[in-house]
């Protein structure tokens, strides 16, 4: 593969939830249940385009789909958003792709008036890295909200 510079998309094309569906199995993260609740929201935005409320970013290198993030404002805030997804396949993961979707996502947030970005993960020792990364990139852990995801995952 040649090393193009990475390009950013906020169109859904009817392609992605396929694409979606590899970036989150490959990662190793999630659970059949939540790869399926990935690719719904991308069926979702692709069903009701501007009547859904969530927002993707995607980034691709040559056409190939890299990683993405899903977003959106939390209902009955204002500019308040929750960072929903960030995936990146795992064949590109430790690239630097994350930080420039994250980066990338914030400002589109910003564009749209978000004025905080809120983003959820779990405390089991498998999820060590993702919450690295999230500190890495200036996110600060304000609660934990006890056996939230199942017993034994904060």
């Amino acid at each position: 593969m040649t090393h193009t510079h990475i390009k950013f998309r906020d169109e859904v094309h009817p392609e992605d939830p396929a694409r979606v569906r590899k970036i989150v199995d490959s990662s190793g993260f999630f659970r059949p249940d939540e790869i399926k609740v990935a690719v719904d929201l991308i069926e979702e935005k692709l069903a009701q385009g501007a009547g859904s409320s969530y927002r993707f970013q995607f980034a691709e290198r040559d056409g190939l789909v890299l990683g993405y993030t899903c977003y959106g404002e939390i209902p009955c805030t204002i500019g308040s958003y929750d960072l929903y997804w960030i995936a990146v396949d795992n064949e590109f993961r430790k690239a630097g792709i994350g930080r420039q979707l994250l980066t990338h996502t914030e400002t589109a947030i910003a564009a749209l008036g978000g004025r905080a970005v809120y983003i959820e993960t779990a405390s089991c020792e498998k999820y060590q890295p993702t919450r690295h990364f999230y500190t890495r990139n200036n996110y600060d852990t304000v609660a934990i909200l006890k056996d939230y995801y199942q017993p034994g995952a904060d």
